[in-house]
């Protein structure tokens, strides 16, 4: 795998997360005959619909959220459904019994309709397609057409998988079908989390996941050294990214029998330069092990000694990232924990023809395909 060019939306997103504040979009009223939420329930599931993702509550009782992935699924009766959404930043995808049927891109404050639909029970599945960390999409509920009626929300999938990683796990330009995206919509319009890896995968397997992505950070190092100080550990904990000092409270529901991490592309991929903490590769490389180490305790710490830990490396022509990650998991093996595993991918089929150099679409397929056969091999408790 070539390594890849200067990715500039990935710099621009290390850049931006270090400017964002502390404010959130302006509240919306919620919808007349939209889902509202329930403070009470103790899982992520709201009158009327669930929550695959990180998600907050606000006063007014729409979902907050700004991870890529996030997905509100539901069920109605009728000849059409609207989607109360309050989000100028990014675009949505709309399946209605399992068909992708309609596609928003950057919405604003309105209800969208799916309409001239049989008159009977449908599914409806809301999906994120985009990453944009510095802006707060808005869900207010599904909405019954006429006659209709929204039925309870679906039942949780039993099998669950989080997904934590960069650009390649959100799914960074994966529809472009070229590297220089700059004429065809840019990185956003060509972009589409539910595609990525890890979302076929879960849906392969029949799971819920969560894609916990950003692109441009590493585990101590960000994309060619930027916004220093700051890494992906910055970000995990909090359920809104903009939001210095939130925090994600786990619901009682949500215990994913595995966990995939792919956190290293950024650490490796771009020389170090004058200045940053790491005055040789050897120090670079010591201080990431020692920090996901540190990760990986606090995954242990936060979902049980059962949950299976995955840690992934790709090829990053000449860097220690894939020893490194390699060297991370006997290490932890050694120690007695014989619930983390090395997962390595790589194929020839693989053409980077994404945006910037990353996967594309058929990547993806590739990589998910990968990701597969090597869960297979593992002994998960589902």
């Amino acid at each position: 795998m070539r390594t890849a060019s200067p990715l500039s939306r990935r710099a621009l997103l290390t850049a931006a997360a270090a400017s964002v504040t502390a404010g959130l979009t302006t509240a919306a009223a919620t919808p007349s005959r939209a889902s509202g939420a329930h403070r009470s329930l103790p899982s992520p599931a709201f009158a009327g619909f669930r929550t695959v993702g990180r998600v907050k509550e606000a006063a007014d009782g729409w979902v907050q959220y700004s991870w890529p992935g996030i997905v509100f699924e539901g069920r109605f009766r009728g000849s059409g459904v609207g989607i109360a959404l309050d989000d100028s930043a990014n675009d949505y995808d709309v399946q209605i019994d399992g068909t992708t049927v309609s596609t928003l891109v950057t919405p604003g404050r309105t209800t969208s309709w799916i309409t001239d639909l049989a008159d009977t029970e449908h599914t409806v599945r809301l999906v994120k397609r985009t990453e944009c960390p510095w802006a707060v999409g808005r869900f207010g509920g599904f909405v019954a057409a006429r006659g209709g009626r929204i039925l309870p929300a679906p039942a949780p999938r039993r099998r669950q998988i989080e997904f934590i990683g960069d650009s390649y796990t959100a799914g960074y330009g994966n529809v472009s079908g070229t590297r220089d995206c700059s004429a065809n919509g840019g990185v956003d319009r060509n972009s589409n989390a539910g595609l990525a890896f890890g979302a076929l995968t879960a849906r392969k397997l029949d799971a819920d996941h969560q894609q916990n992505a950003f692109s441009g950070r590493g585990m101590v190092r960000n994309y060619n050294g930027g916004d220093p100080g700051t890494d992906y550990r910055t970000y995990y904990d909090r359920a809104l990214l903009n939001v210095v000092g939130d925090v994600w409270h786990k619901p009682r529901g949500w215990q994913p029998q595995v966990v995939v991490i792919g956190l290293g592309i950024n650490d490796f991929s771009t020389p170090l330069h004058p200045g940053e903490p790491w005055a040789t590769q050897s120090e670079l490389t010591a201080a990431y092990a020692r920090a996901y180490h540190g990760f990986l305790d606090k995954l242990r710490a936060r979902y049980g000694s059962r949950t299976f830990l995955v840690v992934s490396a790709t090829a990053v022509s000449g860097t220690a990232f894939a020893d490194t990650a390699q060297a991370i998991v006997r290490d932890r093996n050694a120690r007695g924990d014989d619930r983390v595993g090395y997962w390595y991918y790589d194929d020839p089929g693989l053409d980077h023809l994404g945006c910037d150099w990353h996967p594309s679409l058929q990547d993806h397929r590739i990589i998910s395909g990968l990701l597969d056969r090597y869960l297979a091999t593992v002994p998960l408790d589902w």
